[in-house]
């Protein structure tokens, strides 16, 4: 864990916000939250799974049942781009579950409003932008897994891969699904791992290879995993709480945690600046960092912005932290737009349709 948070640290104070100068009308404040609404309604942008949002929401609204809260739930991708684009009129309230790295980009664009939300103290400060207030706080980590279906693969007398070299194995050709990094943040995390790990040069070249073996790429982190899960393909290229979630849930997936390691994201929460702030809106990011969403939060995830009781859920390796590659969190955010632009000049033929 010690080496975990030295290189979050590390890597967010090199993309953190610039601190907010005194005076500022941004410097909002934990102490807001006395002032926090209990009646409302907000729309919030995520990019948490269904079933989560299903599990986690329950709790919000039983707590506050005068909060309409309004989901907007897509694909990381997507969901960035939607907040983007309505930059000049932003429609939602507060992000909740979305990549970090998408928050630094909408940040760079000052769409964010600093807030502190109540039990900011509790949350690990390399889960947190570390500006004073900060401009987005972190909620877990999700990393690369691989959904491998047993039975498919049995039936093909083809061994389980264990490893992204196994992949590129002449054996798997047509029997691989992956997202699209544009539309999912799980695409774009295991793209910049492989980047990171093996270099620019190299990192392509075993892209185009991996190409050749690829039967579609999904607008979805999850599809992958599904489409395993159904026989549609072999193995998906997904994230850890599907590959799990799927096999406890009798599917013949197997997860299987790459043993060069993941590639890996903070799924992170904000304000969205607007002329008027609903009260309402921090209210719901208190809430969504307090102690009882956290251990909703580490049921499904063994690594979370506040330390829980929650043992690390089965199915995960013993040492999750070791699974995950050195991330450099500038690279990521500040070579967004240049690696996607490649990578769909290269491979986004065999992209399913929109």
């Amino acid at each position: 864990m010690k080496q975990f948070i030295a290189m979050l640290i590390a890597a967010l104070l090199l993309v953190g916000c610039t601190a907010v100068q005194p005076g500022s009308t941004a410097q909002t404040g934990a102490a807001d939250s006395e002032a926090a609404a209990t009646s409302g309604e907000i729309t919030v942008y995520t990019a948490l799974e269904d079933d989560q949002i299903s599990n986690y929401l329950p709790l919000f609204n039983e707590q506050y049942p005068d909060i309409k809260v309004n989901i907007v739930r897509d694909s990381t991708g997507i969901i960035t781009a939607r907040l983007l684009a309505e930059k000049d009129n932003p429609q939602a309230d507060v992000v909740w579950g979305l990549a970090a790295t998408s928050l630094l980009v909408a940040d760079q664009q000052g769409m964010l409003e600093p807030y502190a939300p109540a039990g900011l103290d509790r949350i690990r400060p390399e889960f947190r932008d570390p500006a004073e207030p900060p401009h987005w706080v972190g909620i877990d980590t999700w990393f690369s897994a691989f959904c491998v279906n047993t039975v498919e693969l049995e039936a093909k007398g083809l061994p389980i891969p264990t490893s992204w070299a196994d992949l590129i194995k002449p054996e798997y050709k047509g029997l691989i699904a992956m997202p699209n990094p544009a539309s999912s943040g799980t695409g774009f995390l295991s793209v910049s791992a492989i980047l990171q790990m093996m270099g620019e040069e190299e990192g392509w070249a075993y892209l185009d290879k991996l190409h050749e073996n690829m039967a579609v790429y999904t607008h979805s982190g999850s599809k992958p995993c599904r489409m395993a899960g159904a026989g549609e393909v072999a193995i998906g290229i997904s994230f850890d709480y599907r590959a799990i979630k799927q096999r406890d849930a009798g599917e013949p997936i197997l997860p299987v945690f790459p043993a060069e390691g993941s590639g890996w994201e903070i799924e992170a929460n904000a304000l969205v600046k607007k002329e008027t702030i609903s009260p309402a809106a921090k209210t719901f990011l208190d809430w969504a960092i307090g102690e009882d969403i956290m251990r909703l939060y580490a049921a499904s995830f063994p690594i979370t912005a506040a330390v829980t009781d929650v043992p690390i859920p089965e199915g995960y390796p013993e040492d999750p932290v070791a699974q995950l590659v050195a991330n450099d969190f500038v690279t990521m955010a500040s070579e967004r737009e240049n690696i996607l632009a490649q990578w769909a000049e290269r491979y986004d033929g065999k992209s399913e349709p929109r």
